[in-house]
C-alpha cells in the first residue's frame, strides 16, 4: 500500500514534501537493513513527537509483527516458565533511541557542561555509521537538535530534519529535510504527525508483510 500517496491525497499541502518523505523512508529502510538504529530528538512538542515515532516503530503499528516460532522457542528454552506467559504478545520491533528520554544524563550534562550539547553528546556516545538521525524542530533552529545533527553527520550517519517555516539551520546540514508549508508552531506540528505516521507505516510495510 502506498501510504505516502494516501497522505498527499488527504493533505494536498504536503505535495511539495513527497519526494523528501520518500527519500527519508528509503534512508530509514537502508538503515534497518544494515542493522542500524534511528536516533531521534526534539524539544517540547517535538520531543513528544520523537517519543510517538519510537512507539510506532518499536512495536506493531498497522501490522501485528508476530515473532517467529523459532524465536519464541529460543526464549522458552532459556526460561521454560515463559510457557506460562503469553509470548505471543511480544512483537518484532525496529530499533529507535529517543535522545530526549535520558533525563539523568541530559540534566547532568546540561548542568556540568553545555545544555546545547545534550543530544550531541549522546549521538557521539552511541551513534555509528549505518545509523540514521532525525532532528525535529518546528523552526529548524533548535540549537541542541542542530548540534546533534552536526555530530551525527561527522560520524557518517545519514541525517534528516522534520521542520517548518524555511527549514532553518537543520535544512542546511541534513541530507534530507521535510519542511512543511506552515509558519506557526502548532500548525507545523499538526502536519508533522500525519507525515511521520505515513513514514512509520511505509517502513513497517517494507519489513512486515502480515
Amino acid at each position: 500500500m502506498d501510504y505516502i500517496s494516501q497522505l498527499i491525497q488527504r493533505y494536498p499541502v504536503l505535495g511539495k514534501n513527497e519526494e523528501d518523505i520518500r527519500l527519508f523512508c528509503g534512508m530509514l529502510i537502508n538503515c534497518y537493513e544494515s542493522g542500524g538504529k534511528l536516533l531521534i530528538c526534539g524539544n517540547g512538542g517535538s520531543c513528544a513527537d520523537a517519543e510517538h515515532i519510537a512507539g510506532e516503530l518499536m512495536k506493531g503499528f498497522l501490522k501485528k509483527r508476530p515473532l517467529s516460532e523459532e524465536k519464541k522457542a529460543q526464549m522458552i528454552s532459556v526460561a521454560p516458565e515463559l510457557e506460562n506467559i503469553n509470548v505471543d504478545m511480544l512483537q518484532q520491533g525496529l530499533p529507535v533511541f529517543t535522545l530526549n528520554s535520558g533525563s539523568a544524563l541530559t540534566t547532568a550534562f546540561a548542568n556540568d557542561c553545555d545544555p546545547e550539547l545534550i543530544y550531541a553528546q549522546q549521538v557521539l556516545a552511541m551513534g555509528k555509521k549505518g545509523d540514521a538521525f532525525l532532528g525535529i524542530s518546528t523552526s529548524g533552529n533548535a540549537k541542541n537538535v542542530y548540534s546533534a545533527a552536526v555530530v551525527a553527520k561527522s560520524l557518517g550517519i545519514k541525517t534528516a530534519a522534520l521542520s517548518g517555516r524555511n527549514g532553518g539551520r537543520l535544512k542546511e546540514v541534513c541530507d534530507v529535510s521535510i519542511v512543511v508549508n506552515e509558519d506557526e508552531t502548532f500548525k507545523i506540528q499538526e502536519l508533522h504527525l500525519p507525515v511521520y505516521h505515513a513514514i512509520c507505516a511505509t517502513v513497517e510495510e517494507h519489513f512486515f508483510k502480515e
